[in-house]
């Protein structure tokens, strides 16, 4: 499989997504500038965490008007897989391939923290390998974390099981205090409707190694990679001759 991580000025997770797919997981990742318009034949975007364009006027506000996004709209609209991590997660928002807004944390500061996470959804390319209702711990850093949409567009949400990652205790309850940012409904990850856009506020790709905090977050790009490679499979048998 074929990663491609985009990176914008103020990007400070680019190289870290980088390492995680060419090092540790063996796949091949290649950099995308934002100023790119080919996404180099890439079978998954990643857009990644960090201050693009020093988080002007909004987080991802100016992001969204970068000539790579362009592409990855395309790519998206075209069915392509596309993960948002924390800024990312912001950008999607902002170019619209994602519902709702991220604004500043309830306490106003910014929090840097191990959180737990419940699975809300498997029914997705990049959860298919996980079990629904696991508990899972990442790592996060941001200071406009909180998930914000009208009543409406919350219900939808949940009412298509767009929700794929909340925010709970270690036993996996929904609580206020478990609730780092102040998101409504504790969402920290939601999918588009043709479950091929992601976005989250926890770095999987800072929780991947044992010996840095955890390994839970190995399971999304595990599952992207068994979903696309299962698809490839599927496609090539139908193209075999019958007798």
């Amino acid at each position: 499989m074929r990663w491609g991580v985009v990176t914008f000025p103020g990007s400070n997770d680019d190289h870290d997504a980088l390492h995680v797919l060419g090092h540790v997981l063996g796949e091949t990742a290649v950099p995308l500038w934002h100023k790119d318009r080919d996404l180099k034949g890439v079978d998954c975007v990643i857009l990644p965490g960090g201050f693009s364009y020093g988080d002007y006027l909004r987080c991802g506000a100016l992001a969204r008007f970068s000539p790579v996004m362009e592409s990855v709209r395309a790519f998206a609209d075209a069915g392509g897989f596309v993960i948002g991590i924390c800024n990312g997660f912001q950008v999607l928002c902002e170019a619209g391939l994602l519902p709702g807004a991220l604004i500043r944390n309830r306490g106003l500061r910014f929090v840097c923290t191990w959180v737990h996470l419940r699975l809300e959804e498997t029914e997705t390319p990049f959860t298919c390998r996980a079990t629904r209702g696991e508990v899972l711990s990442m790592p996060i850093k941001h200071g406009e974390g909180c998930y914000v949409a009208d009543p409406a567009t919350l219900d939808q949400l949940e009412r298509n099981h767009q929700v794929v990652l909340r925010y709970v205790d270690p036993s996996g309850r929904a609580t206020t205090e478990a609730n780092p940012n102040g998101a409504l409904n504790n969402i920290a990850g939601i999918i588009n409707e043709h479950r091929n856009v992601l976005g989250l506020m926890p770095h999987p790709e800072h929780a991947v190694e044992k010996f840095l905090g955890g390994e839970d977050g190995v399971k999304f790009f595990q599952s992207l990679r068994a979903a696309v490679t299962e698809g490839a499979s599927r496609r090539a048998a139908s193209l075999v001759p019958g007798p």
